[in-house]
């Protein structure tokens, strides 16, 4: 995936000039071997410069990051700290930052070599308020090192998810079908998170995909879709070279219209008029653009893409976009859930997502391709070719959304839950989803505060990275929203129900 950021986190390890400078030199060595011996070591630089009592070693720490090519920050209290200094450092670095600070050693080395970082990290949270500067704190900000490398490693998919929206691009295709104000999108907080937006009509996208035609491209986009499907050239489906025309046409306009941006998402208007124009469904299609880490939403759900392309640079892998679609048939709870699963999910905790097929074919168990059964009520089924199917792969999951509501505020939730191994006897990509307490969560939060259908997945469980992450992008806490637990009541929530 070549549409997400490859962080590099510098280590700038801090010292107040009444401390004696080798703590921070010798606990600034231990984190990055600590960090070194865990994980990727080339995560990670060391700055050999340590800051003291000095603007000027403040401008030299940066000068030195930026040529190692760092996007991210570590600010280490290896004792008290210089809390202008390095609180001028995170002001100044054009990129993610976070605090950490040491915390003591050993009981027998506790005059000559006590660092009170503890007490460091109260001042540099301080003077990081009093210049409006947003800094990472992990719940424990200090720890000894290999507390502390396991802490920078935590920041590296939020510091992905910052760095990525700073130079992401939408490309919207639409307006939004009619009778679908669902996905509605004040773009005034994309500006807010540096996200920019380009909104063009479906027109233009037909217009390009006509002029790729005899793209001499086509062949071979036909013969990677046949090898990831498998279809043999006999039995290729005639939609084959419509869809990679249009997979041509999507790639192209990304990469000329990326302008100051270096990564994109998308979303298309993908019915009613895509059908009567292009004469196919563009679902399939969307799903390999997703293998290549570039999200396309369906129904010009802008939000819904930044949702995806927020999940796919938390956890580096395909994400999907579903509707919170419908409820379980109490005979297949019946039949294929009660009382089967470790953890006894009650009716009320399962629920099916669904979309006409979006989702990748790794995600999917038999993927297939299929014509979309939704549209062919009102198109000929033949213009309805396109669409991937199949059950969605039993696991674990993070479901999730970003949103900006009406009234132009971010507001999010996190739920974390599972796919169940459960048959859908359904179409489309589709699962038997259970998260704990998700009737109260539906209720509560979901239709309290406003949110449409679609919703993002990642396959694994994510919700403490996900919730410091859009904590950290400017999402208030209390707009924040996830299942709360039984005996855990919603605000809104009658308590004598």
């Amino acid at each position: 995936m070549n549409n997400i950021p490859v962080v590099k986190i510098g280590i700038v390890g801090v010292s107040r000039d009444c401390f004696p400078a080798s703590l921070t030199l010798d606990r600034r060595k231990a984190l990055v071997n600590a960090y070194a011996a865990k994980y990727n070591a080339a995560d990670i630089y060391e700055c050999p410069i340590t800051i003291i009592e000095s603007e000027t070693d403040m401008v030299n720490a940066l000068k030195d990051v930026k040529a190692a090519g760092c996007n991210a920050l570590c600010v280490f209290l290896g004792n008290f700290g210089p809390e202008i200094s390095e609180t001028m450092l995170a002001k100044y670095f054009d990129g993610p930052v976070m605090f950490c600070a040491a915390a003591e050693e050993t009981q027998t080395n506790l005059k000559g070599g006590r660092g009170d970082a503890y007490c460091g990290m109260l001042n540099a949270s301080y003077n990081l308020a009093l210049r409006n500067v947003k800094a990472y704190i992990p719940d424990e900000p200090v720890g000894d090192a290999e507390d502390l490398a396991d802490r920078i490693h935590e920041f590296l998919p939020i510091a992905r998810v910052a760095i990525g929206l700073n130079n992401l691009k939408i490309i919207s295709f639409g307006p939004r079908p009619s009778n679908f104000l669902a996905c509605n999108a004040p773009i005034k907080q994309l500006y807010n998170l540096n996200v920019e937006i380009e909104e063009e009509s479906e027109l233009d996208l037909y217009e390009s995909y006509t002029k790729h035609a005899d793209d001499e491209r086509i062949a071979s986009v036909i013969e990677d879709m046949s090898n990831e499907m498998g279809y043999t050239e006999a039995n290729r489906p005639a939609m084959l070279p419509k869809l990679a025309q249009y997979e041509l046409t999507l790639l192209d306009w990304a990469e000329s219209h990326k302008g100051c941006k270096e990564y994109v998402a998308l979303t298309t208007k993908c019915w009613p008029a895509f059908q009567d124009m292009f004469r196919f469904v563009p679902c399939y299609v969307n799903s390999r653009l997703m293998k290549r880490g570039i999200p396309v939403s369906c129904e010009v759900d802008i939000y819904g893409t930044l949702s995806e392309y927020i999940g796919l640079c938390l956890s580096q892998d395909e994400v999907t976009l579903l509707d919170i679609n419908n409820s379980v048939p109490k005979d297949m709870y019946k039949e294929s859930i009660e009382g089967k699963f470790a953890y006894n999910w009650k009716f009320s905790d399962t629920f099916m997502g669904f979309h006409c097929g979006n989702t990748c074919s790794n995600k999917l168990t038999n993927p297939h391709l299929a014509y979309q059964a939704i549209m062919a009520n009102t198109h000929p089924k033949e213009w309805c070719d396109g669409t991937i199917e199949g059950d969605i792969v039993p696991g674990d999951i993070t479901f999730y959304r970003l949103q900006s509501t009406a009234d132009n505020k971010l507001r999010a939730y996190v739920a974390q839950g599972e796919v169940l191994p459960v048959a859908t006897r359904s179409f489309g990509s589709i699962g038997v989803f259970a998260i704990p307490e998700m009737g109260r969560f539906y209720r509560h939060w979901l239709i309290e505060k406003n949110f449409p259908h679609h919703g993002a997945v990642m396959f694994g469980h994510y919700g403490k990275v996900l919730y410091d992450t859009l904590k950290f992008i400017g999402v208030p806490v209390d707009e924040i929203g996830y299942n709360h637990p039984a005996g855990d009541r919603y605000a809104d929530e009658n308590p004598f129900a």
